[in-house]
Protein backbone atom coordinates (compact mmCIF):
# COMPACT_ATOMS: atom_id res chain seq x y z
CA UNK A 1 0.00 0.00 0.00
CA UNK A 2 1.44 3.80 -0.99
CA UNK A 3 1.09 6.04 1.71
CA UNK A 4 0.61 9.94 1.05
CA UNK A 5 1.16 12.63 3.73
CA UNK A 6 -1.00 15.97 3.09
CA UNK A 7 0.72 18.59 4.76
CA UNK A 8 -1.59 21.67 4.57
CA UNK A 9 -3.84 23.33 7.37
CA UNK A 10 -6.92 23.83 5.61
CA UNK A 11 -9.86 21.22 6.52
CA UNK A 12 -11.10 21.44 3.40
CA UNK A 13 -7.67 20.11 1.93
CA UNK A 14 -7.63 17.53 3.59
CA UNK A 15 -10.76 16.19 3.29
CA UNK A 16 -10.18 16.94 -0.38
CA UNK A 17 -7.36 14.82 -0.83
CA UNK A 18 -9.20 12.16 1.38
CA UNK A 19 -11.34 11.94 -1.10
CA UNK A 20 -9.12 12.07 -4.04
CA UNK A 21 -6.76 9.20 -3.03
CA UNK A 22 -7.94 7.66 0.02
CA UNK A 23 -8.46 3.69 -1.31
CA UNK A 24 -7.75 0.21 0.01
CA UNK A 25 -4.35 0.56 -2.28
CA UNK A 26 -3.44 4.68 -0.70
CA UNK A 27 -3.20 5.59 2.77
CA UNK A 28 -4.05 9.42 3.00
CA UNK A 29 -2.17 10.82 6.54
CA UNK A 30 -2.43 14.85 6.99
CA UNK A 31 -1.24 17.15 9.44
CA UNK A 32 -1.57 20.78 10.20
CA UNK A 33 1.48 22.55 10.26
CA UNK A 34 4.99 21.68 9.12
CA UNK A 35 6.27 20.42 12.57
CA UNK A 36 3.32 17.80 12.81
CA UNK A 37 4.45 16.65 9.25
CA UNK A 38 8.00 16.28 9.94
CA UNK A 39 6.75 13.80 13.14
CA UNK A 40 4.78 12.13 10.88
CA UNK A 41 7.37 11.53 8.49
CA UNK A 42 9.42 9.68 10.64
CA UNK A 43 6.81 7.45 12.17
CA UNK A 44 4.50 6.93 9.04
CA UNK A 45 7.00 6.81 6.32
CA UNK A 46 5.32 8.07 3.54
CA UNK A 47 6.15 7.25 -0.10
CA UNK A 48 4.96 10.94 -1.15
CA UNK A 49 4.68 14.38 0.73
CA UNK A 50 2.83 17.37 -0.54
CA UNK A 51 3.13 20.29 1.57
CA UNK A 52 1.36 23.84 1.33
CA UNK A 53 4.00 26.83 1.02
CA UNK A 54 1.83 29.51 2.80
CA UNK A 55 1.19 27.77 6.33
CA UNK A 56 1.73 29.56 10.51
CA UNK A 57 4.72 28.08 11.99
CA UNK A 58 6.81 26.44 10.22
CA UNK A 59 6.41 26.93 6.09
CA UNK A 60 6.29 24.61 3.60
CA UNK A 61 9.92 25.82 2.41
CA UNK A 62 11.85 25.27 5.95
CA UNK A 63 9.53 21.99 6.03
CA UNK A 64 10.86 20.86 2.68
CA UNK A 65 14.47 21.10 3.95
CA UNK A 66 14.20 18.99 6.88
CA UNK A 67 12.34 16.43 5.13
CA UNK A 68 15.52 16.29 2.64
CA UNK A 69 17.89 15.72 5.46
CA UNK A 70 15.58 13.33 6.69
CA UNK A 71 15.67 11.66 3.58
CA UNK A 72 16.91 13.14 0.12
CA UNK A 73 14.58 10.48 -1.93
CA UNK A 74 11.62 11.19 -0.18
CA UNK A 75 9.27 13.27 -3.03
CA UNK A 76 7.78 16.78 -1.95
CA UNK A 77 5.46 18.31 -4.45
CA UNK A 78 4.48 21.96 -3.45
CA UNK A 79 1.29 23.62 -3.48
CA UNK A 80 1.55 27.22 -3.81
CA UNK A 81 -1.28 30.59 -4.71
CA UNK A 82 -0.93 32.16 -8.13
CA UNK A 83 0.63 34.80 -6.40
CA UNK A 84 3.72 33.16 -4.93
CA UNK A 85 5.17 30.83 -8.17
CA UNK A 86 8.87 32.77 -7.04
CA UNK A 87 8.55 30.50 -3.93
CA UNK A 88 7.81 27.48 -5.55
CA UNK A 89 10.90 28.25 -8.36
CA UNK A 90 12.87 28.36 -4.64
CA UNK A 91 11.48 24.93 -3.90
CA UNK A 92 12.40 23.53 -7.04
CA UNK A 93 15.98 24.58 -6.11
CA UNK A 94 15.82 23.06 -2.58
CA UNK A 95 14.86 19.78 -4.55
CA UNK A 96 11.17 19.05 -4.58
CA UNK A 97 9.77 16.98 -7.24
CA UNK A 98 7.29 19.34 -8.38
CA UNK A 99 4.77 22.09 -7.65
CA UNK A 100 1.19 22.76 -8.34
CA UNK A 101 -0.75 25.71 -8.30
CA UNK A 102 -3.88 26.12 -7.00
CA UNK A 103 -6.52 25.70 -7.94
CA UNK A 104 -5.56 22.21 -9.53
CA UNK A 105 -6.66 19.52 -11.60
CA UNK A 106 -7.94 17.00 -10.59
CA UNK A 107 -6.85 14.41 -13.58
CA UNK A 108 -3.34 16.53 -13.56
CA UNK A 109 -2.79 16.14 -9.79
CA UNK A 110 -3.44 12.44 -9.87
CA UNK A 111 -1.00 11.96 -12.50
CA UNK A 112 1.69 13.92 -11.22
CA UNK A 113 1.76 11.81 -7.73
CA UNK A 114 0.96 8.33 -9.50
CA UNK A 115 4.33 9.59 -11.28
CA UNK A 116 5.77 11.06 -7.93
CA UNK A 117 5.47 7.51 -6.16
CA UNK A 118 6.82 5.41 -8.87
CA UNK A 119 10.27 7.57 -9.49
CA UNK A 120 10.87 7.06 -5.66
CA UNK A 121 10.13 3.18 -5.98
CA UNK A 122 12.36 3.27 -8.78
CA UNK A 123 14.79 5.42 -6.83
CA UNK A 124 14.77 3.11 -3.58
CA UNK A 125 14.52 -0.24 -5.09
CA UNK A 126 17.75 -1.67 -5.66
CA UNK A 127 19.17 -3.05 -8.79
CA UNK A 128 20.71 -6.36 -8.28
CA UNK A 129 23.63 -7.61 -10.69
CA UNK A 130 24.51 -10.81 -8.54
CA UNK A 131 25.10 -13.29 -11.25
CA UNK A 132 23.11 -16.15 -9.73
CA UNK A 133 20.53 -13.87 -8.03
CA UNK A 134 21.38 -14.89 -4.18
CA UNK A 135 18.69 -13.02 -3.21
CA UNK A 136 14.68 -13.85 -3.26
CA UNK A 137 14.57 -10.71 -4.94
CA UNK A 138 12.68 -11.60 -8.39
CA UNK A 139 11.78 -7.63 -9.07
CA UNK A 140 14.88 -5.95 -10.15
CA UNK A 141 17.77 -8.04 -11.31
CA UNK A 142 19.78 -8.21 -13.94
CA UNK A 143 20.11 -11.98 -15.21
CA UNK A 144 22.76 -13.88 -16.99
CA UNK A 145 25.98 -15.77 -16.03
CA UNK A 146 26.98 -16.19 -20.34
CA UNK A 147 30.45 -15.23 -20.74
CA UNK A 148 28.77 -11.72 -22.12
CA UNK A 149 27.06 -11.14 -18.95
CA UNK A 150 29.82 -11.11 -17.05
CA UNK A 151 31.78 -8.71 -18.91
CA UNK A 152 28.71 -6.25 -18.35
CA UNK A 153 28.93 -7.17 -14.95
CA UNK A 154 32.26 -6.88 -14.19
CA UNK A 155 32.22 -2.88 -16.14
CA UNK A 156 29.11 -2.18 -13.76
CA UNK A 157 30.94 -2.67 -10.68
CA UNK A 158 33.92 -0.58 -12.08
CA UNK A 159 31.27 2.12 -13.32
CA UNK A 160 29.67 2.37 -9.96
CA UNK A 161 32.72 2.92 -8.12
CA UNK A 162 33.46 5.82 -10.39
CA UNK A 163 31.85 8.98 -11.48
CA UNK A 164 32.62 8.67 -14.95
CA UNK A 165 29.85 9.31 -17.78
CA UNK A 166 28.74 5.91 -19.32
CA UNK A 167 27.24 5.50 -22.62
CA UNK A 168 25.22 2.05 -22.96
CA UNK A 169 24.55 0.86 -26.21
CA UNK A 170 22.66 -2.54 -27.10
CA UNK A 171 19.42 -2.81 -28.92
CA UNK A 172 15.80 -2.04 -27.88
CA UNK A 173 14.50 -4.83 -24.85
CA UNK A 174 18.40 -5.71 -23.60
CA UNK A 175 18.13 -4.01 -20.41
CA UNK A 176 19.71 -0.92 -20.95
CA UNK A 177 17.96 1.38 -18.22
CA UNK A 178 18.19 -1.15 -15.70
CA UNK A 179 21.87 -1.35 -16.23
CA UNK A 180 21.74 2.25 -16.03
CA UNK A 181 20.07 2.43 -12.45
CA UNK A 182 22.36 -0.82 -11.54
CA UNK A 183 25.35 1.19 -11.92
CA UNK A 184 23.41 4.34 -9.76
CA UNK A 185 22.37 1.78 -6.90
CA UNK A 186 25.91 1.22 -6.67
CA UNK A 187 27.40 4.64 -6.73
CA UNK A 188 28.36 6.95 -4.35
CA UNK A 189 25.50 9.15 -5.65
CA UNK A 190 22.95 6.06 -4.13
CA UNK A 191 21.42 8.44 -1.48
CA UNK A 192 20.63 11.08 -4.06
CA UNK A 193 17.77 11.37 -7.14
CA UNK A 194 17.79 9.70 -10.40
CA UNK A 195 16.22 11.00 -13.02
CA UNK A 196 15.49 9.08 -16.17
CA UNK A 197 14.25 11.02 -19.37
CA UNK A 198 13.73 9.22 -22.90
CA UNK A 199 14.71 11.70 -25.59
CA UNK A 200 12.49 9.95 -27.76
CA UNK A 201 9.16 10.39 -26.23
CA UNK A 202 9.53 13.83 -25.38
CA UNK A 203 9.19 16.48 -28.79
CA UNK A 204 12.15 18.05 -29.84
CA UNK A 205 10.77 21.78 -28.71
CA UNK A 206 10.19 20.37 -25.09
CA UNK A 207 12.81 18.67 -24.50
CA UNK A 208 15.70 21.63 -23.72
CA UNK A 209 13.07 22.82 -21.41
CA UNK A 210 12.72 19.22 -20.01
CA UNK A 211 16.48 19.35 -19.38
CA UNK A 212 17.23 22.90 -18.60
CA UNK A 213 14.13 24.47 -17.22
CA UNK A 214 12.94 27.83 -18.43
CA UNK A 215 12.21 31.31 -17.74
CA UNK A 216 8.89 32.79 -18.26
CA UNK A 217 7.87 34.00 -21.57
CA UNK A 218 10.91 32.28 -23.20
CA UNK A 219 8.00 30.66 -26.04
CA UNK A 220 4.45 30.76 -26.01
CA UNK A 221 2.91 28.86 -23.18
CA UNK A 222 5.73 29.82 -21.07
CA UNK A 223 3.31 31.10 -18.19
CA UNK A 224 5.71 30.47 -15.30
CA UNK A 225 9.45 30.11 -14.53
CA UNK A 226 10.11 26.23 -14.71
CA UNK A 227 12.79 24.34 -12.66
CA UNK A 228 15.03 21.71 -15.62
CA UNK A 229 15.90 18.03 -14.48
CA UNK A 230 19.18 19.01 -14.03
CA UNK A 231 18.76 21.51 -12.02
CA UNK A 232 16.62 19.48 -10.05
CA UNK A 233 18.54 16.63 -9.60
CA UNK A 234 21.72 18.79 -8.81
CA UNK A 235 24.40 15.98 -6.40
CA UNK A 236 22.52 13.39 -8.46
CA UNK A 237 22.50 11.06 -11.00
CA UNK A 238 20.31 11.73 -14.72
CA UNK A 239 19.69 8.63 -17.27
CA UNK A 240 19.59 10.00 -21.05
CA UNK A 241 17.83 6.85 -22.75
CA UNK A 242 17.82 6.78 -26.91
CA UNK A 243 19.96 9.99 -26.82
CA UNK A 244 20.97 9.30 -30.45
CA UNK A 245 17.33 11.12 -31.05
CA UNK A 246 18.43 14.28 -29.43
CA UNK A 247 18.20 17.00 -31.91
CA UNK A 248 21.62 18.99 -32.82
CA UNK A 249 20.64 21.96 -31.15
CA UNK A 250 20.04 20.39 -27.97
CA UNK A 251 23.60 18.44 -28.45
CA UNK A 252 25.35 21.74 -28.57
CA UNK A 253 23.64 22.38 -24.79
CA UNK A 254 24.56 19.01 -23.56
CA UNK A 255 28.00 19.09 -24.91
CA UNK A 256 28.68 22.38 -22.99
CA UNK A 257 26.76 20.84 -19.72
CA UNK A 258 29.54 17.98 -20.01
CA UNK A 259 32.27 20.21 -21.00
CA UNK A 260 31.86 23.28 -18.01
CA UNK A 261 28.93 21.73 -15.81
CA UNK A 262 26.64 24.70 -16.41
CA UNK A 263 24.04 25.79 -18.58
CA UNK A 264 21.08 27.89 -19.50
CA UNK A 265 17.46 28.07 -18.29
CA UNK A 266 16.04 28.35 -22.05
CA UNK A 267 15.47 32.36 -22.29
CA UNK A 268 17.29 33.09 -19.40
CA UNK A 269 21.18 34.40 -19.11
CA UNK A 270 22.09 33.33 -15.80
CA UNK A 271 24.76 30.75 -15.61
CA UNK A 272 24.02 27.14 -13.47
CA UNK A 273 26.03 24.99 -12.33
CA UNK A 274 24.73 20.94 -12.75
CA UNK A 275 26.55 18.83 -10.32
CA UNK A 276 24.84 15.31 -11.77
CA UNK A 277 26.10 12.29 -13.07
CA UNK A 278 25.12 11.75 -16.93
CA UNK A 279 24.36 7.83 -18.19
CA UNK A 280 23.04 7.95 -21.42
CA UNK A 281 21.77 5.07 -23.54
CA UNK A 282 21.01 4.35 -27.51
CA UNK A 283 20.20 1.43 -29.83
CA UNK A 284 21.46 3.17 -32.77
CA UNK A 285 25.03 2.85 -33.94
CA UNK A 286 26.01 6.34 -33.14
CA UNK A 287 29.51 6.23 -35.04
CA UNK A 288 27.48 5.93 -38.10
CA UNK A 289 25.29 8.43 -37.00
CA UNK A 290 28.31 11.07 -36.65
CA UNK A 291 29.45 10.07 -40.31
CA UNK A 292 25.93 11.22 -41.40
CA UNK A 293 26.58 14.25 -39.49
CA UNK A 294 23.41 14.12 -37.34
CA UNK A 295 25.06 13.36 -34.11
CA UNK A 296 27.76 15.34 -32.95
CA UNK A 297 31.20 13.98 -32.68
CA UNK A 298 32.46 15.90 -29.92
CA UNK A 299 29.61 14.95 -27.78
CA UNK A 300 30.04 11.58 -28.98
CA UNK A 301 33.31 11.17 -27.95
CA UNK A 302 32.41 13.06 -24.04
CA UNK A 303 29.61 10.14 -23.47
CA UNK A 304 31.91 7.49 -25.24
CA UNK A 305 34.41 7.21 -22.08
CA UNK A 306 33.11 4.22 -20.65
CA UNK A 307 30.98 2.42 -23.22
CA UNK A 308 29.21 -0.55 -22.14
CA UNK A 309 27.57 -2.58 -24.69
CA UNK A 310 24.75 -5.09 -23.87
CA UNK A 311 24.43 -8.29 -26.33
CA UNK A 312 21.55 -9.35 -28.05
CA UNK A 313 19.83 -12.17 -26.29
CA UNK A 314 20.44 -14.48 -29.48
CA UNK A 315 23.61 -13.95 -28.62
CA UNK A 316 23.48 -15.32 -24.84
CA UNK A 317 21.20 -17.87 -25.74
CA UNK A 318 22.73 -19.85 -22.53
CA UNK A 319 20.73 -17.45 -20.40
CA UNK A 320 17.37 -17.90 -21.76
CA UNK A 321 16.47 -20.88 -19.27
CA UNK A 322 17.83 -18.96 -16.28
CA UNK A 323 15.56 -15.96 -17.29
CA UNK A 324 12.57 -18.10 -18.31
CA UNK A 325 12.63 -19.18 -14.76
CA UNK A 326 13.61 -15.69 -13.07
CA UNK A 327 10.14 -14.88 -14.94
CA UNK A 328 8.53 -17.30 -13.81
CA UNK A 329 9.28 -16.90 -9.93
CA UNK A 330 8.47 -13.38 -10.55
CA UNK A 331 5.11 -13.40 -12.00
CA UNK A 332 3.98 -15.94 -9.49
CA UNK A 333 5.03 -13.35 -6.66
CA UNK A 334 3.28 -10.67 -8.44
CA UNK A 335 0.17 -13.20 -8.71
CA UNK A 336 0.66 -14.59 -4.93
CA UNK A 337 0.41 -17.93 -6.59
CA UNK A 338 3.12 -20.76 -6.47
CA UNK A 339 5.74 -20.57 -9.96
CA UNK A 340 4.61 -22.85 -12.94
CA UNK A 341 6.89 -25.37 -14.38
CA UNK A 342 7.53 -25.33 -17.99
CA UNK A 343 8.32 -28.28 -20.44
CA UNK A 344 10.90 -29.85 -22.11
CA UNK A 345 10.18 -28.85 -25.33
CA UNK A 346 8.59 -25.36 -24.68
CA UNK A 347 11.91 -24.71 -23.12
CA UNK A 348 13.32 -25.70 -26.57
CA UNK A 349 11.29 -23.58 -28.69
CA UNK A 350 12.47 -20.45 -26.79
CA UNK A 351 15.87 -21.29 -26.70
CA UNK A 352 15.38 -21.62 -30.60
CA UNK A 353 13.39 -18.24 -31.20
CA UNK A 354 15.71 -15.14 -32.70
CA UNK A 355 14.00 -13.03 -29.74
CA UNK A 356 14.19 -10.02 -32.20
CA UNK A 357 12.59 -8.14 -29.32
CA UNK A 358 15.18 -9.45 -26.65
CA UNK A 359 14.85 -9.96 -22.96
CA UNK A 360 11.70 -7.80 -23.26
CA UNK A 361 10.15 -9.79 -25.81
CA UNK A 362 11.15 -12.76 -23.70
CA UNK A 363 9.88 -12.11 -21.02
CA UNK A 364 6.09 -10.95 -22.58
CA UNK A 365 6.28 -14.29 -23.58
CA UNK A 366 6.28 -16.36 -20.57
CA UNK A 367 3.85 -14.20 -19.19
CA UNK A 368 1.85 -14.85 -21.79
CA UNK A 369 2.40 -18.39 -21.61
CA UNK A 370 1.50 -18.29 -17.41
CA UNK A 371 -1.76 -16.86 -18.78
CA UNK A 372 -2.37 -19.51 -21.62
CA UNK A 373 -1.67 -22.24 -19.61
CA UNK A 374 -4.26 -24.26 -17.78
CA UNK A 375 -2.23 -26.65 -15.78
CA UNK A 376 0.55 -26.17 -13.61
CA UNK A 377 2.93 -26.57 -16.43
CA UNK A 378 3.48 -24.45 -19.75
CA UNK A 379 3.35 -26.18 -22.76
CA UNK A 380 4.21 -25.79 -26.56
CA UNK A 381 1.07 -24.56 -27.16
CA UNK A 382 0.85 -21.99 -24.68
CA UNK A 383 3.60 -20.59 -26.31
CA UNK A 384 3.12 -16.95 -29.05
CA UNK A 385 2.11 -18.69 -32.50
CA UNK A 386 5.56 -16.69 -33.94
CA UNK A 387 7.62 -18.85 -31.25
CA UNK A 388 6.21 -22.29 -31.74
CA UNK A 389 6.89 -21.43 -35.43
CA UNK A 390 9.93 -19.80 -34.92
CA UNK A 391 11.34 -23.16 -33.73
CA UNK A 392 10.22 -25.02 -36.47
CA UNK A 393 14.15 -25.49 -37.56
CA UNK A 394 15.02 -27.04 -34.53
CA UNK A 395 11.82 -29.40 -34.27
CA UNK A 396 12.46 -30.74 -37.67
CA UNK A 397 16.05 -31.86 -36.87
CA UNK A 398 14.93 -33.46 -34.31
CA UNK A 399 12.41 -35.04 -35.57
CA UNK A 400 12.37 -39.17 -37.58
CA UNK A 401 13.31 -38.40 -40.99
CA UNK A 402 10.54 -38.72 -43.47
CA UNK A 403 10.14 -41.31 -46.15
CA UNK A 404 12.24 -40.29 -48.74
CA UNK A 405 10.75 -41.00 -52.66
CA UNK A 406 13.32 -43.08 -54.82
CA UNK A 407 14.84 -41.01 -57.05
CA UNK A 408 14.35 -41.10 -60.98
CA UNK A 409 16.95 -43.19 -62.84
CA UNK A 410 20.11 -42.10 -63.81
CA UNK A 411 19.98 -38.97 -61.41
CA UNK A 412 22.42 -38.23 -58.44
CA UNK A 413 21.22 -39.80 -55.17
CA UNK A 414 19.76 -37.15 -52.78
CA UNK A 415 21.01 -36.60 -49.04
CA UNK A 416 18.69 -37.50 -46.29
CA UNK A 417 17.54 -35.32 -43.28
CA UNK A 418 20.19 -36.67 -41.36
CA UNK A 419 23.03 -36.48 -43.88
CA UNK A 420 21.94 -32.78 -44.63
CA UNK A 421 21.78 -31.59 -40.60
CA UNK A 422 25.18 -33.09 -39.53
CA UNK A 423 26.70 -30.60 -42.73
CA UNK A 424 24.98 -28.00 -40.90
CA UNK A 425 26.58 -29.02 -37.55
CA UNK A 426 30.10 -29.35 -38.76
CA UNK A 427 29.66 -26.15 -40.21
CA UNK A 428 28.46 -24.06 -37.65
CA UNK A 429 31.48 -26.22 -35.82
CA UNK A 430 33.70 -24.59 -38.30
CA UNK A 431 33.45 -20.72 -36.27
CA UNK A 432 31.72 -20.32 -32.72
CA UNK A 433 30.36 -17.30 -33.92
CA UNK A 434 28.08 -19.02 -36.55
CA UNK A 435 24.30 -19.27 -35.67
CA UNK A 436 22.91 -22.16 -36.75
CA UNK A 437 19.23 -21.65 -36.46
CA UNK A 438 18.90 -18.14 -37.51
CA UNK A 439 21.28 -18.85 -40.37
CA UNK A 440 19.15 -21.72 -41.17
CA UNK A 441 16.25 -19.84 -40.91
CA UNK A 442 17.27 -16.80 -42.94
CA UNK A 443 18.56 -19.16 -46.03
CA UNK A 444 15.19 -20.71 -46.13
CA UNK A 445 13.20 -17.67 -46.32
CA UNK A 446 15.79 -16.30 -48.70
CA UNK A 447 15.33 -19.56 -51.36
CA UNK A 448 11.94 -19.94 -50.91
CA UNK A 449 11.25 -16.52 -52.28
CA UNK A 450 13.46 -16.70 -54.91
CA UNK A 451 12.32 -20.45 -55.45
CA UNK A 452 8.73 -18.27 -56.28
CA UNK A 453 9.84 -15.08 -57.88
CA UNK A 454 9.05 -12.88 -54.53
CA UNK A 455 5.78 -14.44 -54.48
CA UNK A 456 5.17 -14.24 -50.72
CA UNK A 457 1.63 -16.22 -50.39
CA UNK A 458 3.77 -18.96 -52.18
CA UNK A 459 6.92 -18.57 -50.26
CA UNK A 460 4.92 -19.05 -47.45
CA UNK A 461 2.76 -21.77 -48.34
CA UNK A 462 6.50 -23.78 -49.47
CA UNK A 463 7.87 -22.82 -45.74
CA UNK A 464 4.70 -23.62 -44.07
CA UNK A 465 3.83 -20.36 -42.32
CA UNK A 466 1.55 -17.75 -43.00
CA UNK A 467 2.29 -14.78 -44.97
CA UNK A 468 1.94 -12.59 -41.48
CA UNK A 469 4.87 -14.85 -39.89
CA UNK A 470 6.99 -14.67 -43.20
CA UNK A 471 6.73 -10.80 -43.33
CA UNK A 472 7.67 -10.99 -39.75
CA UNK A 473 10.80 -12.96 -40.91
CA UNK A 474 12.03 -10.62 -43.82
CA UNK A 475 11.96 -7.51 -41.21
CA UNK A 476 13.83 -9.60 -38.50
CA UNK A 477 16.33 -10.93 -40.69
CA UNK A 478 16.44 -7.44 -42.96
CA UNK A 479 16.06 -9.33 -46.58
CA UNK A 480 15.61 -7.25 -48.78
CA UNK A 481 13.41 -7.54 -51.83
CA UNK A 482 16.07 -7.46 -54.34
CA UNK A 483 17.83 -10.07 -52.54
CA UNK A 484 14.52 -12.23 -52.86
CA UNK A 485 14.22 -12.34 -56.87
CA UNK A 486 16.16 -13.91 -59.41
Amino acid sequence: MDKLLLIDDEADMQYSFRRIFGSPHMQVTTASSGEEGLRLVAQVRPDIVISDIRMAGMDGLETLRRIRQLDPKLPVILMTAHGTTQKAIEAMKLGAYDYLLKPFEVPKLQQLVFAAIQAARDMKRVVSYEPLLQSEDYELGIVGRSEPMQAVFKLIGQLAASDATALITGESGTGKELVARAIYHHSRRSQQPFIAINCAAIPENLLESELFGHEKGAFTGATAQRIGKFEQCHGGTVFLDEIGDMSLATQTRMLRVLQSGTFERVGGNETLQADVRIIAATNQPLEQAVARRQFREDLFYRLNVVRLHLPPLRERRADIPLLVNYFLKKIAQQQKLPPKSIAADALAALEACHWPGNVRELENAVHRAVVMAKGDAILPANLPPEVQQGSVVAVATAAEPAPTPPAPAGAAAQPDVADLTAALFAWARQDAKRKLIPAVERELVVNALKETRGNQVQAAKLLGITRATLRKRLEKFGIKQELTVQ
